[in-house]
């Protein structure tokens, strides 16, 4: 099974939750010594540390979180109490008298419910706790402020907007320390960083929030993802299909989208009187591609895959890099097929999916197995039947696996697969899920051995999820140290001098005849100065060029790790080839 956490762990985890609920109190009362006409929103513990939004007059600055942190650190010090107070409404609301926040808030609790208050000396709050006994408890050197951000109130877009301070807080100054270093490592290997860096790829809000340009590096390593992606997929017996990228909305009203997803759908088109609508997701299409014909039992299954560019609306305060975006491409298929080909289908569909993880260099995968929700379409039996053969493909392959009961879709179960990347975090990618609602809407059917007519099994399935969310976990994952296969440049040839660069120009023009990508550096910039740009373009290989390379027809390679070996010409290409070969690092 997946990983659990021990009752010993638990119990740490609760506490460090409580000491990073209570260091949210005391970050709010070091506001207020700051700016005492604040409003105060909401502040509470989240993974690795806490937040605390506030309605301030002005803009803060990284020198009020310096300020802060220092009547933080005050309050800590003096071992202040915190209280635990139960009022009425009416005492609450007094309480808050001026603050809009915590007033809302107050009107929204449940007639019933005991309201309680935490007094820390002059700051009070309206919590449930727990907290700990006092402000002596935490750490004074074991707590930091990390940044400011905008947060809507409530998350609604219509509602003001907030600064929110994050911090993080550890039971001492060596596991604060740990985290900071842990902190550094993300932001250098951030993936809006390192697209900037190696001119990969864009985000332009001016031209619409939430949508990628790919620049010809980034196009370089999306071709070379989708390329081996459609090899792949033909070799596992699937056939490509394509579809628009806008429906009618007939289309959406029968498979049930405009009634629960239309606000995450872009506004309609109306056309020839018509509305149509951006399409948020492929199936539907590929369900009208099977419903153009009839089909035998014979014919089954049917794998159709596409990478089929979507549409979301997503709101712009949820946007972050590739990572949530408004418009990306899923690497989509479906699965068609009879009850007795189920169980094989899927046996075959996960094993893909892992084979594809790991060419991708994804090692450590788990699985999430979510099964059938109180309120779900479809035959009981079919899912109990779908779900044991979820479950048996996973034993199969032997992977570590959560169960989720009841955490299933309302229209089928499903298998979710996490890969861990270089830093241990974890990535939900590949999802295989069943779907016996969209057959039901669209009437799909096939004619049986018994001439009847039946209705298929119908999987969805992605692989990579989507090629922009995977290309931001790539590129965080190899911290833009990709592997040689989808380096954009695999090889860069550089000339000791001007002299030598028509024999550059030669081994560059070999290298690509020989399908590698590469380029010869010609410009007027010094040897060693071309080195040092390469190097921060994190280039698998420099070919260094001069009068012994020419007379020997050889090259002089410095590996992106700082090896350096010499070859012959010859050599390095077969070398090369190799690692593209093996999907390698240099």
């Amino acid at each position: 099974m997946g990983e659990k956490l021990s009752t010993k762990e638990q119990k740490k985890l609760e506490k460090l939750q409580r000491m990073r609920h209570s260091m949210a109190h005391v970050m709010a009362a070091g506001v207020l010594k700051v700016f005492p006409d604040a409003k105060i929103a909401i502040g509470p513990a989240i993974k690795d540390g806490f937040y605390y939004d506030f309605d301030l007059n002005r803009k803060l600055t990284p020198e009020d979180l310096e300020l802060i942190e220092g009547h933080m650190a005050s309050i800590i010090k003096d071992d202040v109490e915190f209280e635990r107070i139960v009022v009425s409404r009416d005492e609450a609301r007094a309480a808050f008298a001026g603050q809009d926040y915590k007033l809302e808030l107050i009107e929204e609790l449940p007639e019933d419910e005991e309201i309680t208050l935490y007094k820390m000396g002059d700051f009070t709050d309206l919590c449930r706790g727990p907290h700990v006994e006092s402000t002596g408890r935490l750490n004074a050197g074991g707590f930091k402020l990390l940044n400011i951000a905008g947060a809507y109130w409530r998350g609604d877009e219509k509602r003001p907007m907030l600064q929110r301070i994050y911090g993080t807080a550890w039971g001492d100054p060596k596991a604060l320390k740990a985290h900071l270093e842990h902190l550094e490592e993300l932001e250098k290997r951030d993936h809006r960083r390192i697209g900037k860096e190696l001119d990969l790829f864009s985000l332009q809000d001016q031209a619409g929030p939430g949508l990628v340009y790919w620049h010809p590096k980034g196009a370089r390593i999306r071709v070379a993802v989708e390329d081996f992606w459609r090899q792949e997929h033909y070799k596992n017996g699937y056939e490509m299909v394509f579809t628009p990228h806008v429906g009618k909305s007939w289309l959406w009203e029968t498979s049930g989208h405009l009634d629960f997803y239309a606000e995450g759908m872009y506004p309609n088109m109306v056309m020839d009187k018509a509305n149509y609508y951006a399409k948020p997701m492929n199936c539907p299409f590929h369900v009208m591609i099977y419903n153009n014909g009839k089909h035998s039992y014979r014919d089954l299954p049917y794998r159709w895959a596409e990478l089929g560019t979507v549409y979301r609306y997503e709101r712009s305060g949820t946007l972050h890099g590739l990572l949530r975006v408004r418009g990306f491409t899923q690497d989509d298929a479906h699965l068609i097929c009879t009850p007795d080909q189920m169980q094989e289908e899927i046996r075959e569909v996960l094993r893909f999916s892992l084979h594809m993880l790991r060419s991708f260099g994804f090692e450590e995968i788990a699985a999430y197995l979510s099964t059938r929700p109180e309120k779900a379409v479809g035959d009981p039996a079919r899912w109990e039947a779908a779900q044991a053969s979820l479950k048996e493909a996973i034993e199969a392959e032997g992977l570590e696996y959560d169960v989720d009961e009841g955490g299933g879709a309302f229209y089928g179960p499903k298998i979710d697969l996490k890969v861990k990347d270089a830093l241990g975090r974890s990535w939900q990618l590949s999802t295989i899920q069943f779907d016996f609602n969209l057959p039901e809407r669209f009437d799909m059917t096939f004619t049986d051995s018994d001439g009847a007519e039946k209705r298929p099994y119908m999987i969805h399935r992605a692989l990579l999820g989507s090629l922009e969310r995977f290309f931001g976990v790539m590129i965080e994952n190899y911290g833009g140290a990709f592997p040689v296969w989808l380096s954009p440049v695999q090889a860069v040839v550089i000339p000791v001098s001007p002299n030598f660069a028509d024999y550059a120009a030669e081994v560059a023009k070999e290298l690509k005849l020989k399908g590698i990508r590469a380029q010869a550096d010609l410009g007027n910039d010094r040897m060693n100065a071309k080195i040092r740009h390469h190097q921060t373009q994190k280039i698998p290989y420099m070919l260094v060029v001069g009068a012994r390379e020419e007379e020997e027809r050889s090259v002089s390679i410095r590996v992106r790790t700082g090896e350096k070996v010499d070859l012959s010409l010859q050599d390095a290409l077969v070398h090369i080839q190799k690692k593209i070969d093996e999907k390698a690092m240099p």
